[in-house]
C-alpha cells in the first residue's frame, strides 16, 4: 500500500479534476452528457434574454410538470427530438434546426422527473444552438415557488428523485475535496461549497421518510442552490419573440412600466442568491397578480380584452400574450381576437394527463396554428373513470376552464388545427 506522501498531488489538475466529478454527477443523475470544454475561469452571471427577433419557425410548448414521457412526446410532436427519443432513452439531438422554442415554465412539480426534465432540456437546448435553434424555458409559478422554499405540490417521487440527486452531488463534491485548499489538495480555490449546510435534517410535522428528500430538494433549489443556479438563474421571466410576448401567467401595466428586463434581471439576481440570505422572492413574482400567478387572460372566456390591447401596446410590435399556468381542458385556445393565447394542456399526469398540444407559429407571427396529436394515438390520453375525479379536484383547485372554449375560439380566431404523431 503506498504511503500518504506517495499518493498523487492534485496540485496540476484540479479544474480537470473538478470538471471529471460534475460530468460524474451529471451521468449519475440523468444519463445525460454535457459538452466537456476547456476549463475557464468561471464567467460573470448571465443576463436573461428579454427580447429576440422573430424566427422563421416558432414554437410553444405548454406547462410539463415533472413529467418526462409526456414531456418528451410534445417535442416530438413539435419536431424537436427524433421520433425515436423514449423516456427509457431520450434523444438530446435537436432535430428542428432553426426552430425556436419557448416552453412556459412550471418543469417543477407534480411529477418525478423533475431533475432529469431540468437535465433533458438544458442539454437540447445547447443541442439547439448547435444548429442554428433555440430552447427557452421561462420561469414558472412552480419554479418560483420551489425556490421560496415552497413544496406544496411536490410529489413522493420527485422526493425521492432529489434524495437520489443528493447523494451523487455529495460524491461529486469529496472528489472535488480532493482538490481542494485545506482539503489534502493545493488547487480549487476557493473550495466547493456544501449546499446542505445550515439546512435542518428534521422537519416536525412531515413523515420521516420524506424529511432527506425534503432537505435535499431545500439544498437543491433555494437561492444559489447548484440545481437552481445552474438551471434557472438564467432564464427570463418574460421573453418577447418577434410580436409574440411570452409570460407564464400574464402581464399588467405595472409591470411593462416597470421594465421587462429589470424584471428578468431581479428574479435572476434572487435565484444567484445575490439580494442576501432572504428566500423571499421579488414583487412582481409574488401575489395574486404576478407575471407568474395572473390569470386574467387565461381563465375563461370572459377575458378584459380591452386592458389586455393596452398592456401589448405598451410593448413595441407586440400582437399577442402567450400564457400557460391555467388548464385548458379543451386545448390549446386564443381569445380577445387571437390576442391572449393560452397552451397550458394539463400535459402531465399529476396534472390532468391532457392531450399533447403544442402551438406553432410561421412567417413572421402571419401563420398561426395548434400542432394535436393524431386520433389514432388520442386514446391513450382520454379521461376515464377514477381518474375524471382527479382532474376534476385538479381543474377546481388551479380555477380553470369549464368546458367548451376551445372548440369555439378555433372556428372564431383563426387557430388552426393539425394533427400530428406525438410517438
Amino acid at each position: 500500500m503506498a504511503a500518504a506522501g506517495d499518493l498523487p498531488s492534485c496540485r496540476d489538475l484540479p479544474a480537470a479534476v473538478s470538471a471529471f466529478a460534475d460530468a460524474f454527477v451529471d451521468f449519475a443523475v440523468s444519463g445525460i452528457f454535457f459538452p466537456s470544454t476547456t476549463p475557464t475561469p468561471t464567467p460573470p452571471p448571465p443576463t436573461p434574454t428579454t427580447f429576440l427577433p422573430s424566427p422563421t419557425r416558432l414554437v410553444a410548448i405548454g406547462d410539463l410538470h415533472g413529467d418526462l414521457p409526456k414531456s418528451l412526446s410534445a417535442l416530438r410532436l413539435a419536431g424537436l427530438v427524433p421520433p425515436s427519443s423514449s423516456s427509457s432513452s431520450p434523444s438530446t439531438s435537436w432535430s428542428a434546426g432553426p426552430t425556436l422554442a419557448v416552453q412556459l415554465g412550471d418543469i417543477l412539480d407534480r411529477g418525478g422527473d423533475e431533475i432529469r426534465l431540468l437535465y433533458l432540456i438544458r442539454r437540447l437546448a445547447i443541442s439547439a444552438s448547435g444548429e442554428g435553434g433555440a430552447l427557452l424555458p421561462i420561469l414558472g409559478n412552480h419554479e418560483v415557488m420551489n425556490v421560496s422554499g415552497d413544496f406544496r405540490f411536490a410529489t413522493p417521487q420527485g422526493l425521492r428523485e432529489f434524495s437520489a440527486w443528493a447523494g451523487w452531488y455529495r460524491a461529486g463534491l469529496a472528489i472535488k475535496r480532493r482538490c481542494a485548499r485545506g482539503g489534502g489538495g493545493d488547487g480549487l480555490d476557493p473550495p466547493p461549497k456544501n449546499p446542505f449546510l445550515g439546512i435542518p435534517k428534521e422537519f416536525p410535522g412531515v413523515r420521516p421518510e420524506f424529511w432527506d428528500g425534503i432537505r435535499s430538494r431545500l439544498a437543491a433549489l433555494r437561492p444559489d442552490g447548484p440545481i437552481a443556479r445552474r438551471f434557472l438563474a438564467d432564464l427570463p421571466t418574460v421573453l418577447v419573440v418577434g410580436d409574440s410576448v411570452f409570460v407564464h401567467g400574464g402581464l399588467l401595466e405595472a409591470n411593462v412600466e416597470y421594465g421587462l428586463e429589470r424584471i428578468n434581471a431581479e428574479v435572476s439576481e434572487w435565484i444567484r442568491g445575490e439580494r442576501g440570505a432572504s428566500t423571499v422572492a421579488p414583487e412582481f413574482v409574488r401575489g395574486r397578480d404576478a407575471v407568474v400567478w395572473l390569470r386574467r387572460f387565461s381563465d375563461g372566456v370572459n377575458c378584459d380584452c380591452q386592458r389586455l390591447e393596452g398592456v401589448l401596446g405598451m410593448i413595441p410590435g407586440a400582437k399577442r400574450m402567450i400564457m400557460g399556468h391555467t388548464i385548458q381542458t379543451e386545448g390549446i385556445n386564443a381569445v380577445c381576437g387571437a390576442q391572449a393565447v393560452r397552451v397550458d394542456v394539463g400535459l402531465s399526469r399529476g396534472c390532468g394527463n391532457g392531450l399533447p398540444e403544442v402551438l406553432e407559429i410561421n412567417g413572421g407571427g402571419t401563420d398561426v396554428r395548434v400542432i394535436t396529436t393524431d386520433p389514432a394515438e388520442a386514446w391513450q390520453y382520454r379521461k376515464q373513470g377514477a381518474e375524471k375525479a382527479a382532474i376534476a379536484t385538479v381543474v377546481k383547485e388551479k380555477k380553470e376552464v369549464k368546458g367548451g372554449l376551445a372548440l369555439l375560439v378555433r372556428e372564431s380566431h383563426g387557430l388552426k388545427e393539425v394533427q400530428a404523431k406525438a410517438a
